[in-house]
């Protein structure tokens, strides 16, 4: 690897020493190679000339002739260079140019005796040379860890990596235009929060030097956009990051992408209906088809999804029926009678335990699109009972593959007294030692004392959903530069 970082460098400095700018300003590219590819026919008809540009990504030279496979953002193509068209240039760039090069070409279109579409080229400039070799010459980047620190180089070498990022902003522009044209504004508000709420999750702490106060990063956007409806913007919505002080695995990151939105005076069945839509509009917005496979099963979002109870998921899964149940050492003692592999370390509070118990149990075998409806009430200190079942909230989740998709409040809590004691539980579990418990938030105490209008709220997680719905095995796999464990120099 040293020596051909080495002989690299020696071929731009041979470059550099006759005068030749290897990292020329500005581009004379006219064509894309999906451009080319896709008028090839006209281009040659009209022997229009066109100018290429991309990375070298393989290259064979054969006596007086020489194949460049070109890529650019639209795909890649075949250049050839002959010897009889550029002469002693030929010689020269057979001597120069390197697997990894950027470059440009201005030729014609071309047809090889083998039929391939080609453009033949008039002359090559070398935009920017590649001073270190690609992975494994063009065999795939296959090691994890450099996949992921090094995306740019997983790019270029895995495309499929490429086709779910691209994937995830079609998705996130289309789901723009949806809200937008459904009356929906968009909304940034702070990520550095002096109090972090709006979710049970363990938060980031950071110091600011002129205030001499800590912050934290935001760990949802919920309380300040409920703030926002209270002064009168009935519709709002965020799509923005949020970060969680939590472990790393497949289908965790500390800092991830959600979409909040709130709706004032919205009624529950055409709210969770409006939330299907979302998914659909976005979905086919990406991909053109409301239909994916997931795990081998085509799910089509154009249809509404399954239900199913907080409880029954559990009852279904196990065994266990939680509305037997009345405390955390009652869920602890069911599932070791079952013989449930359920972690409680850690866990306080009856809500806790109910929650363990279901991600290991209920949640676990749901594969496809389901909602799960009701659940307990300790589970979500920010939405309005049940009215038909107090011990239940006013809250419903979609769960794909066992993941917690969307989180669906159908009403939000809106009764300050009401939240304020939720609150005190709240902090009531942060004093036996909580990390995820919630804090108490004053000022959004006092805004809802200004009285906040019936409002429905749902948070979506864009990484997960598109994760699921490209067939990624990994977060890492659908964000473009994932958190990763810092490289100490030894």
């Amino acid at each position: 690897m040293a020596n051909e970082e080495a002989a690299r460098r020696d071929r731009l400095t041979s470059i550099e020493s006759l005068g030749i700018d290897a990292y020329p300003a500005g581009s004379n590219r006219t064509h894309s190679t999906a451009d080319v590819l896709g008028s090839f026919d006209s281009l040659i008809a009209n022997q229009q000339s066109v100018t290429i540009s991309g990375r070298i990504i393989a290259m064979r030279h054969i006596g007086a002739l020489s194949f460049l496979r070109i890529l650019d953002g639209s795909g890649n193509m075949q250049a050839v260079l002959r010897k009889e068209d550029l002469a002693d240039a030929y010689t020269f760039l057979v001597d120069h140019l390197d697997v990894g090069d950027i470059v440009e070409i201005p030729g014609a279109a071309y047809v090889t005796k083998t039929g391939e579409k080609s453009v033949l080229a008039q002359s090559v400039t070398i935009v920017s040379k590649a001073l270190q070799p690609l992975p494994e010459k063009w065999n795939g980047l296959q090691d994890v860890e450099i996949r992921y620190r090094h995306r740019e180089l997983d790019l270029i070498s895995n495309p499929e990596v490429l086709d779910h990022l691209v994937m995830r902003s079609k998705f996130i522009a289309a789901m723009r235009r949806f809200l937008d044209d459904s009356g929906y504004l968009e909304v940034e508000t702070p990520v550095l929060q002096s109090i972090p709420g709006g979710a049970s999750a363990r938060p980031f702490v950071t110091h600011h030097n002129a205030l001499d106060a800590n912050f934290y990063l935001r760990i949802a956007t919920e309380l300040y956009l409920k703030r926002l409806v209270v002064g009168g913007m009935e519709k709002v919505y965020e799509i923005g990051r949020c970060f969680r002080n939590e472990g790393i695995d497949y289908s965790h990151n500390p800092e991830f992408t959600m979409l909040e939105l709130y709706c004032a005076y919205a009624k529950k069945e055409e709210f969770i209906s409006f939330n299907e839509e979302i998914l659909r509009r976005s979905l086919e917005g990406a991909t053109g088809s409301t239909t994916v496979m997931i795990e081998s099963v085509a799910v089509d979002f154009g249809a509404s999804f399954p239900r199913i109870t907080f409880r029954e998921s559990i009852l279904n899964a196990c065994g266990i029926d939680i509305d037997e149940l009345k405390t955390g050492a009652d869920v602890e003692a069911a599932a070791r009678a079952k013989k449930l592999p359920v972690d409680f370390k850690g866990c306080l509070g009856f809500g806790e335990f109910l929650d363990a118990l279901y991600k290991k149990t209920g949640r676990a075998v749901i594969s496809t699109p389901t909602w799960v409806f009701d659940y307990p009430v300790e589970l979500k200190p920010l939405a309005r009972q049940n009215p038909e079942d107090p011990s239940k909230s006013a809250c419903a989740q979609l769960v794909i593959l066992g993941a917690e998709i969307v989180n669906l409040y159908y009403y939000e809590l809106n009764n300050p007294i009401d939240q304020r004691s939720r609150f005190e539980a709240q902090e009531a579990l942060r004093e036996q030692g909580s990390e995820e418990a919630q804090f108490m938030d004053e000022d959004f105490l006092s805004a809802l004392e200004h009285g906040m209008p019936p409002t429905s709220g749902v948070g979506i997680g864009i990484d997960r959903l598109i994760a699921i719905l490209t067939g990624a095995p990994n977060l890492k796999e659908v964000i473009a530069f994932p958190t990763l464990k810092p490289q100490r120099e030894e």
